[in-house]
């Protein structure tokens, strides 16, 4: 058998990570591809991270330059199996003591709609993009995040195709809904080995009874949000609202909660905040019902728009007679709404990472290679655990396995470095999670063509994008 060229080694630690995957592909250039790949992801932007900036080239002019051409190769043409590289990352995470899933995090599933011109590319359409909050041209991905107090990191990403694309449109047999493909991923993430206390999605999948009823009858558990206005049938004199069952729960003052239970949240920055909580009836739901309505709120009496969650629950009620059947372990009103919480890593930090490693800054059409950058970004994301951990080992007391009624972020973890700690509360920019900063200025350091660390000017700044933030060694 012929032996192995070697590979020009990746800078710095990533080259320990990068030779885990050297066996899934066939060629040296394939090889130095990768490496060259997460080298520029991972490396501190100055423009959007097309395949140019990721060689270190200028833009438009440098287009034809060998490195450009090389990683275009590399990502379009060559023969590699992104899924394969998918299943090799989330073989590392589960054997990392620091990553492996567990019974007490959660698996988010959610979207994430880019802005994309043209009708060319693959699953691009006109169609609700979330972050921006209205309908636009772009290609929008089902993701699943696996995520407990301390750690979070994608699990898999499939792109979602407008029925457009389809012969027959949305009777085509190959046509799938953003739904359907959440749920299917919820079952894969199960079958690949992640551990999971429930899965756990905002109000755009809680408020779908037919997305419920697939992870219900696949045997999942779920803590979903629904809309506070979201209407169900039910008696003229009965509650017909998620917020008209909140309001008709017996409410005295802090003194006298009547219905209300406390509950505690702990933020990373280490204060806590007592919210208060109650299973609702609505419906057919309720405490002893299949589904549980859960309210979870800062005050009871006035039950704040965004400081008020409205969650729908297959979890039994401890106590109550369908434990004893359930397929899941009962979970109390606190343990409900650490399940949620853990969710708002999606919203103040997961996103503003994606952003950073260049998720959406893709220049190409295919499927294939929508696939294939996808992939990498979530090696590169992952890899920033991977370097955070090894000077950072979880402590033995610290339980990284949460049990019932924590807090939202765990224990309280104080860290020098202010700009780099997940905002608490509602974030004021775009911050990064602390393996991120460390990881991209050790790569950035090493690599010879590494763009400027220099936070994007405005003028640079795509349409509506988030602005990033600076990053520290």
């Amino acid at each position: 058998m012929t032996q192995r060229r070697p590979c020009p080694a990746a800078p710095g630690p990533l080259e320990d990570y990068a030779a885990r995957f050297d066996d899934l592909f066939g060629s040296l250039a394939q090889r130095r591809g990768f490496r060259e790949y997460l080298a520029g992801l991972l490396a501190p932007r100055d423009r959007n991270k097309t395949l140019t900036a990721l060689a270190g080239a200028e833009p438009v002019t440098g287009a034809q330059h060998p490195a450009v051409q090389r990683l275009q190769f590399f990502l379009s043409e060559s023969r590699w199996d992104p899924d394969q590289v998918n299943v090799r990352r989330l073989e590392l995470l589960r054997a990392d003591p620091a990553t492996a899933p567990h019974g007490g995090g959660v698996l988010v599933v959610d979207d994430s709609g880019d802005r994309k011109d043209g009708v060319k590319t693959a699953h691009v359409g006109r169609q609700w993009l979330g972050r921006y909050g209205k309908t636009d041209n772009g290609v929008v991905t089902v993701t699943t995040l696996w995520a407990d107090e301390r750690v979070y990191y994608p699990v898999h990403a499939v792109p979602y195709t407008p029925a457009r694309h389809f012969a027959k449109g949305k009777s085509d047999p190959g046509f799938r809904t953003k739904l359907k493909i959440g749920a299917d991923l919820a079952v894969r993430a199960r079958a690949a080995g992640f551990a999971f206390r429930a899965v756990v999605a905002d109000c755009a999948y809680g408020d779908q009874d037919g997305f419920r009823g697939e992870l219900a009858e696949a045997g999942l558990p779920f803590v979903m949000a629904l809309r506070p206005r979201r209407g169900t049938w039910a008696r003229d004199a009965d509650a017909h609202t998620p917020v008209d069952a909140a309001r008709v729960l017996a409410w005295d003052g802090p003194e006298d909660p009547g219905d209300w239970s406390p509950v505690t949240r702990t933020f990373r920055d280490g204060h806590a905040e007592t919210w208060w909580a109650a299973d609702a009836r609505l419906g057919g739901w309720g405490p002893d019902g299949a589904r549980r309505l859960v309210v979870a709120t800062a005050d009871p009496g006035t039950l704040p728009d965004k400081a008020t969650w409205y969650l729908v629950t297959n979890l039994p009620r401890p106590g109550g007679p369908r434990e004893a059947d359930s397929l899941h372990p009962a979970a109390g009103l606190a343990e409900i709404v650490r399940l949620y919480a853990i969710r708002n890593w999606i919203e103040q930090s997961y996103k503003q990472v994606k952003d950073e490693l260049g998720w959406a800054d893709f220049q190409v059409r295919s499927d294939t290679a929508i696939r294939r950058h996808q992939a990498l970004v979530n090696c590169a994301f992952s890899f920033c655990w991977a370097t955070w951990f090894a000077d950072h080992p979880p402590q033995r007391d610290a339980a990284p396995r949460p049990g019932p009624g924590r807090g939202e972020r765990g224990a309280g973890r104080r860290r020098a470095a202010a700009g780099t700690v997940l905002a608490a509360g509602a974030p004021r920019g775009a911050r990064l999670a602390f393996p991120v900063d460390r990881a991209a200025a050790l790569v950035a350091g090493l690599v010879h063509s590494a763009p400027a660390p220099a936070a994007a000017s405005p003028d640079r700044l795509g349409r509506g994008r988030l602005r990033p933030a600076p990053l520290h060694p």
